[in-house]
């Protein structure tokens, strides 16, 4: 056979010029598609998230309990983690169908007499009566002050943010301004400052100082992150002071201003933002 004038494939032939003079093609769709009857992306959610919102416990605890068996979601028990649904699904733990609230942040100037609790059996005055008309949604005290303790008190229905703010390990920042019964001595001041030996263990604050430049020696300004209880008052008492007037003035990067005493403000979506990146 004469195959004279005919092409040979051998397949290194170049590409036809036209292939390099087209466009190179834009990621994404170039025409429009139908939409999907599908649920959007955006309007899912993870069911440990849900749960957390819901005010239930963190979003690592919801995992336990998606894995224990004990979540369901429209009737039927789920256990895969990272599972995905709808505001619309019916969401279902210890026989109770759950709501996914309104996340609430709400910031208190905690007055002397109060103690920090949802309910109390001898009737004493709670931190809940002084935010108990604030919002619809059911919220919680961030920690605890004791009963004469004031300052910065944070409330919300946020489970996964109340265990870190609350958690040691996330070293959440709080500033204390403590009134002394009498001038703390350079030398104990000092003692504190390199940590002292509680009975319930070890404790160093990360900074501390006289309050004022004045000779007034008996205001101190006290900086920690640890939770234990009655911790700062502890710590002088161990030294042979006695706390007569404790402020908690700064707690995670929110400070007292404009909030007098006794009343509450929520929280502007800047400060959220932040305690969210603390946490």
């Amino acid at each position: 056979m004469n195959n004279k004038g005919k092409k040979r494939n051998t397949g290194s032939q170049k590409p036809d010029r036209k292939e390099f003079s087209r466009k190179p093609k834009k990621f994404g769709f170039s025409k429009k598609r139908t939409p999907s009857k599908q649920p959007q992306s955006d309007n899912l959610i993870r069911i440990n998230k849900y749960l957390a919102d819901a005010g239930v416990c963190s979003r690592r605890e919801a995992d336990r309990l998606i894995e224990s068996g004990v979540v369901k979601v429209n009737g039927e028990v789920i256990t895969q983690l990272g599972t995905k649904i709808s505001p619309s699904d019916k969401v279902q733990y210890g026989g109770q169908t759950l709501k996914r609230e309104k996340l609430q942040y709400l910031l208190l100037n905690k007055p002397k007499g109060f103690i920090t609790t949802v309910d109390d059996p001898q009737n004493r005055r709670t931190v809940m009566t002084l935010v108990e008309n604030a919002c619809k949604e059911r919220i919680y005290p961030v920690g605890r002050l004791d009963r004469n303790t004031l300052g910065l008190l944070l409330f919300t229905n946020d489970g996964e943010m109340t265990k870190k703010l609350t958690h040691p390990k996330f070293g959440v920042k709080k500033i204390y301004h403590v009134f002394l019964d009498k001038n703390l001595k350079k030398e104990d001041l000092d003692k504190i400052a390199g940590g002292i030996q509680l009975e319930d263990g070890f404790i160093k604050p990360d900074s501390i100082a006289y309050a004022t430049r004045e000779n007034d020696k008996k205001q101190i300004g006290m900086e920690l992150h640890s939770g234990r209880n009655r911790i700062v008052r502890r710590v002088f008492e161990s030294l042979g002071y006695n706390v007569i007037k404790l402020d908690r003035v700064f707690f995670a990067g929110l400070t007292k201003k404009d909030l007098p005493r006794g009343k509450w403000r929520m929280l502007k979506e800047e400060e959220i933002n932040l305690l969210k990146r603390l946490a």
